[in-house]
C-alpha cells in the first residue's frame, strides 16, 4: 500500500501550493523537505514579495495603462526565446502573463492576500519597445512581503494537516527517485540528524538514518542552484563573459540543486542549463545568516554607475534598467564588481533592500512605519547599512570619497579623482537646462512623470557636487547569485519530460526547479515580481494536474 497520494519534494512556496490544491481535491501528501520546520516557506520567506500583475486596478489607479497584448511583447522581448526546446516556455510564457493579466489577483485576494498601493517599476529596459524590459510598471508589493505571500499557504497546508491529508517529513533528503518500470512511484534517502538552527542558517548533513516513501505521483519543488557557487560557475554562459572569481550569495545554503541531477537521473530533461538570473547590486550582509549573506539593493534610476576603474556604464545601463546586461559589461572589464556614487538625497529617496527581514514596516504590515519611511529621511535598514556595511562610503568630500573607495577595493589604486570628477561634473552641467543629451538624466526627467516614481522612487535631479545636496555616498556593488532561470522540461501540466518529449509516469516539477514553467518560463531574462508568481502558477497547475491523475 502506497504511504500517500503524491509526495511533494521540497516546503517552499511553489510546493506548498501544490499541497494545498491536492489537499482540497481530497488527496494524502506527504512533504518532504531536508531543511528543519523552521524553514517551512523555504526562499520566498525571504523575498520583497513583488508579484507582476497586468492592468491591475492598482495600476490603473496610478494611470498606468497596461494589457495582455503589451505585457506579452514585453515578455517576449524580454525572453528572446531562439531555441527548439523553447516550445514549452514559450508556451508557459503565454499561459503565465493570460494568468496575470486575468485571474490571478482575484484568486490570491480571495486567499487573503492584499498590496501595497504604489506599483513598482523593475527592469525599464531602455532599448527599444521590442526589446527588453517592462513598458510599464508591474511590480506589485505584497503587503506583508514574502512571509505575506506564504501565508494563506501555509494556513491552509496547517488545516489539512489537521485532516490528515498533509504530513511533513522535515530533515528528510531525497537521494533517489523511485520507479516501477517506467512509472515514478517514490523517493529514498537519508534522515538528517534534528536541528534547532533559526531559519535561514545553515544545517548538518549528518545522517542519522534512512527512509524510502511510496506514492502514485512525485512533484519535484526543490529550487535552483543559487546557494551552489560550483554549479553556478558550472552553468556559466559564455555571453556573460568569464564567471566572477567572487561572488556572494542571495539565497540560503540549502538552495543546492541536488534534485535537479536526482531528478535528470530519474528520466527528466533538463534544458537551458545556461540561463540564469543574478543581481550585480550586491552588498555583503553586516549581520549574516547564511553563507555569504547578501542584499540587493533596489536602486531608483540615478545613481552614477561607474565601473571598477571610474568609467561610467555605457547607455542603457542605468539602475533598474536590464540587470544582465549590466552583468555582462561588467564581466566584460575583467572585474566583478562596480561602483554607485550618490548623494544623501539620492539614498534617502531611492534607495530600499530586497528581502522581508530590511523591510520591517511592510513586512509588519505597519502603515504608521510606511509613512514614516517617506517622511523620516534614510530608512533605518539603509542607515544600518550605510554605519555598519562594509561596502558603504561616505564622505563630504570627493577626493577622501575617492582614496577610501581604492582602500577598499585594495591592491593598486584603480580609481583616478580626476577621471571620478570629470564624470560627476560632465553629469552635473546637464543639469542646467530642461534639455539634455544625457540619456540617464531624460530618463530621471521621464521617471517623475510617473506618480509612483516622483512620491517615493525617484529624487529630484540635482548636482552630486554640491555641498548641499551631501555628503555624496559610495557602494561597492558585487555580484550576487540569484535564481535559476532554466531547468526540468515539462509539459502545461507540470509533468517533466524525458528527452524524446515525452512525460515520465507520474513524474512532475514546479518552481525554480522547473524554470518556474516550461523548462525556462523567462527564456534569457526576467520581467522581475515573476519569480513567486511563477512558483505560485506552476504548483496551482501541477497540483490540479496530479489529484485528477491519482484519482
Amino acid at each position: 500500500m502506497a504511504d500517500a497520494d503524491v509526495i511533494i519534494v521540497g516546503a517552499g512556496l511553489a510546493g506548498l501550493v501544490a499541497a494545498v490544491e491536492l489537499a482540497e481535491a481530497g488527496r494524502k501528501i506527504i512533504v518532504v523537505d531536508q531543511e528543519p520546520e523552521q524553514s517551512l516557506g523555504g526562499q520566498a520567506f525571504w523575498s520583497f514579495g513583488g508579484l507582476f500583475l497586468v492592468d491591475s486596478p492598482e495600476q490603473r489607479r496610478m494611470r498606468i495603462r497596461d494589457s495582455y497584448d503589451l505585457a506579452i511583447e514585453d515578455w517576449m522581448g524580454t525572453a528572446a526565446f531562439d531555441r527548439p526546446e523553447d516550445f514549452w516556455p514559450r508556451k508557459w510564457a503565454e499561459a503565465y502573463v493570460g494568468f496575470a493579466a486575468g485571474e490571478k489577483r482575484s484568486w490570491l485576494i480571495e486567499r487573503g492576500l492584499k498590496f501595497f498601493p504604489v506599483v513598482g517599476w523593475a527592469e525599464r529596459g531602455g532599448g527599444n519597445a521590442s526589446g527588453h524590459g517592462n513598458s510599464v510598471p508591474r511590480f506589485h508589493i505584497t503587503w506583508g512581503t514574502g512571509p505575506g505571500v506564504l501565508e494563506p499557504f501555509v494556513l491552509r497546508v496547517r488545516e489539512s494537516e489537521k485532516r490528515g491529508l498533509i504530513s511533513f517529513r522535515f530533515r528528510h533528503r531525497v537521494n533517489e527517485i523511485v520507479r516501477t518500470g517506467k512509472t515514478v512511484t517514490g523517493v529514498r534517502g537519508d534522515v538528517l540528524e534534528p536541528s534547532s538552527i533559526e531559519r535561514g542558517h545553515k544545517s548538518s548533513r549528518d545522517v542519522a538514518g534512512d527512509f524510502e516513501l511510496s506514492a502514485q505521483a512525485v512533484i519535484v519543488a526543490s529550487g535552483g542552484i543559487g546557494g551552489n557557487h560550483e554549479l553556478v560557475r558550472q552553468n556559466w554562459p559564455e555571453r556573460l563573459g568569464a564567471p566572477p572569481k567572487r561572488m556572494i550569495t542571495g539565497v540560503p545554503d540549502h538552495v543546492d540543486g541536488r534534485m535537479l541531477a536526482i531528478t535528470e537521473a530519474a528520466g527528466g530533461r533538463i534544458i537551458n542549463r545556461d540561463r540564469m538570473w543574478h543581481y550585480v547590486e550586491g552588498i555583503k550582509n553586516w549581520a549574516p545568516i547564511w553563507t555569504d549573506h547578501a542584499i540587493r539593493i533596489l536602486p531608483g534610476p540615478s545613481s552614477l554607475w561607474l565601473d571598477a576603474r571610474g568609467r561610467r556604464l555605457p547607455v542603457p545601463l542605468y539602475p533598474g534598467f536590464d540587470t544582465l546586461a549590466t552583468l555582462g559589461h561588467i564581466m566584460g572589464t575583467g572585474f566583478d564588481y562596480s561602483w554607485f556614487i550618490l548623494t544623501r538625497k539620492i539614498i534617502q529617496k531611492e534607495f530600499a533592500l530586497s528581502g522581508s527581514e530590511q523591510n520591517p514596516d511592510l513586512t509588519g504590515k505597519s502603515w504608521r512605519q510606511v509613512l514614516g519611511r517617506a517622511t523620516s529621511g534614510i530608512p533605518g535598514p539603509v542607515k544600518a547599512f550605510m554605519e555598519k556595511g562594509e561596502d558603504f562610503i561616505v564622505e563630504a568630500e570627493l577626493p577622501k570619497l575617492v582614496a577610501r573607495m581604492n582602500a577598499l577595493a585594495g591592491g593598486e589604486p584603480l580609481l583616478d579623482v580626476a577621471q571620478v570628477e570629470r564624470e560627476i561634473r560632465a553629469r552635473d552641467m546637464q543639469l542646467d537646462n530642461p534639455f539634455s543629451k544625457d540619456a540617464q538624466i531624460t530618463a530621471l526627467r521621464g521617471a517623475r512623470a510617473y506618480l509612483g516614481d516622483r512620491l517615493i522612487r525617484t529624487a529630484k535631479p540635482h548636482k552630486m557636487l554640491d555641498p548641499a545636496n551631501g555628503p555624496l555616498i559610495a557602494v561597492r556593488l558585487n555580484i550576487l547569485t540569484r535564481k535559476t532561470l532554466g531547468g526540468l522540461q515539462t509539459d502545461l501540466d507540470s509533468r517533466v519530460l524525458d528527452a524524446a518529449g515525452q512525460p515520465v509516469p507520474g513524474l512532475y516539477a514546479v518552481g525554480e526547479a522547473a524554470g518556474f514553467g516550461g523548462g525556462g518560463v523567462h527564456g534569457y531574462a526576467a520581467l522581475e515580481g515573476t519569480f513567486l508568481g511563477g512558483c505560485i502558477f506552476s504548483g496551482r497547475g501541477a497540483g490540479r494536474a496530479a489529484a485528477k491523475a491519482v484519482a
